[in-house]
C-alpha cells in the first residue's frame, strides 16, 4: 500500500535550512574543516541554575501527570510579572498570557486560529521562513513588505498600499530582526500602533531575540507602546534568552481575543508543556541569578560581534553593524548573488554562511552570519574569506 501526503502537506514551502545543512554536511564529508556560520542554534549550555531547577522538578512525581490544558497559573503569572518588571506592560495572567511549546508553534498556528482561508496577512521580506508555513497550513494568502537597508531594515508603513492594508488581517514584525540584526525604536512602534488602528490590522510581534541588544541598548518591546495590547500580541521565547532552544518553552502576551484563540487551538493539539518544564520556566524568570545569566549571554554575543566586524573591516568587507540578535547581515561582493557567494565560500574557504535570499527576495545580495562560535574562530573564518580577495 502507498500513503501519499495530503495536498496540505504537499503545499508546504521547501525547508530552506534543510538544503543548507545538506550542503554543509557534504563538505564536511570530504574531510574539510568547515567553519559553520550558517546556523542559528545557540552554542552554549543553559544556565546552571535553570538546569538544577529542572532536575529537581523532573524528579518530583507530581510533575509526571498531565498538565492543565492552558498551562500552570503560576507560569502565566511569572510571565506577566516579567513583562511588568522589564517593559512596564500589564497583563492579566489568565486572559492575556498563553503558554507555548516554543514560539514557532504560536507563529505558525496563529493563521489557523484567527484567519479564514483566503484572507491575507503581511510578512516581512526578508523574514523568518517558517512564517510561510503558517500561511500554507492556514490556507491564507500573504503579501510581503520590504525591509531595506536605507530604512534601517524597518518597514516603511506609509508605502504599504492602502488597498493591501485594508485587505490585511494581521501584520508580522520581528525585532531584533532575523536575519538583518536590526532593532526597532519606540517611535516606530508608536507609528505601527496608529497604522494598525487606522486599517484595523492585528499586530503579531515576534520578540524571539528580545534580550540580545548591543552597546548597552536593551531592545524595546512592542508591548511597551501605548495601545499595543489593543491591537496585537507578542511572542517571547526562552530559546535565546536562556540558551534553551531545544527545551521548547515560550509564551505569548497581549490582546485577550488573540490569546483565547491560541489557547483554543492548543486545547485540540496539545496538553500544554511537561509540568517540570513549566516549573523550571518559573524558576528561570524569578531566580535572583536571572539577570546576571542573561548579561553573560549578551556580553558573549557582543564580543563575538565586535571581533567579526573588526575582522571584516580589515579585509574590506563593508559591515552592517547589528544592533541585536546573534547574527550579522553582510553584503555580497560585486558580481555575486547570495547563493553564488555562499557556495563559493563553502567550496573555496570551507566557510558556511546562509544566503539571505532564502529569507525572501529582498535578501538577495546579502548573507547571514551566525555569531555562534568563539571570536578566534570567527576571525579565522573572515581571514579565509579575505584570502579569496573578493573585496580588494
Amino acid at each position: 500500500m502507498e500513503f501519499p501526503e495530503s495536498e496540505l502537506l504537499q503545499g508546504l514551502p521547501k525547508q530552506f535550512f534543510a538544503n543548507l545543512v545538506a550542503k554543509v554536511n557534504a563538505k564536511v564529508a570530504t574531510g574539510a574543516d568547515v567553519i559553520n556560520l550558517g546556523q542559528g542554534n545557540p552554542d552554549k549550555p543553559t544556565p546552571d541554575y535553570i538546569v538544577a531547577a529542572t532536575q529537581k522538578w523532573v524528579a518530583d512525581p507530581a510533575t509526571h501527570k498531565y498538565s492543565l490544558f492552558r498551562g500552570l497559573p503560576a507560569f502565566k503569572k511569572a510571565a506577566a510579572d516579567f513583562y511588568q518588571e522589564k517593559y512596564g506592560a500589564d497583563f492579566d495572567p489568565e486572559t492575556e498570557v498563553a503558554v507555548l511549546g516554543g514560539s514557532k508553534i504560536g507563529l505558525v498556528e496563529l493563521p489557523w486560529a484567527l484567519m479564514n482561508p483566503g484572507e491575507t496577512f503581511l510578512l516581512p521580506d526578508p523574514g523568518y521562513p517558517d512564517y510561510l508555513s503558517g500561511a500554507a497550513l492556514g490556507k491564507v494568502k500573504f503579501e510581503t513588505y520590504p525591509l531595506l537597508e536605507e530604512n534601517n531594515f524597518l518597514p516603511d508603513l506609509a508605502k504599504i498600499p492602502a488597498e493591501v492594508a485594508k485587505r490585511a488581517k494581521f501584520i508580522y514584525v520581528n525585532y531584533p530582526n532575523n536575519p538583518t540584526g536590526a532593532v526597532a525604536t519606540l517611535d516606530f512602534y508608536e507609528e505601527l500602533v496608529a497604522w494598525a488602528k487606522k486599517y484595523q490590522v492585528g499586530v503579531v510581534s515576534d520578540f524571539a531575540y528580545g534580550v540580545i541588544g548591543f552597546d548597552g541598548q536593551a531592545p524595546v518591546s512592542f508591548m511597551q507602546t501605548p495601545g499595543a495590547k489593543e491591537v496585537g500580541i507578542e511572542f517571547y521565547t526562552y530559546s535565546k534568552t536562556f540558551n534553551m532552544a531545544g527545551w521548547r518553552v515560550a509564551f505569548a502576551v497581549g490582546n485577550a481575543d488573540i490569546i483565547e484563540a491560541l489557547n483554543l487551538i492548543q486545547d485540540h493539539l496539545f496538553v500544554s508543556l511537561f509540568l517540570a518544564l513549566q516549573y523550571a520556566a518559573i524558576n528561570a524568570l524569578t531566580d535572583p541569578r536571572r539577570d546576571a545569566a542573561i548579561q553573560e549571554i549578551v556580553d558573549r554575543y557582543q564580543a563575538r560581534r565586535d571581533a567579526f566586524i573588526e575582522a571584516a573591516q580589515k579585509i574590506g568587507w563593508r559591515p552592517i553593524i547589528p544592533g541585536g540578535t546573534f547574527y550579522a547581515y553582510m553584503p555580497t561582493p560585486a558580481g555575486y548573488t547570495s547563493e553564488a557567494f555562499a557556495d563559493l565560500l563553502l567550496e573555496k574557504a570551507a566557510v558556511a554562511v546562509a544566503p539571505a535570499n532564502g529569507f525572501g527576495k529582498n535578501g538577495e545580495g546579502y548573507v547571514r552570519i551566525g555569531l555562534l562560535i568563539e571570536p578566534a574562530r570567527l576571525v579565522e573564518a573572515v581571514e579565509r574569506i579575505g584570502n579569496l580577495h573578493l573585496f580588494d
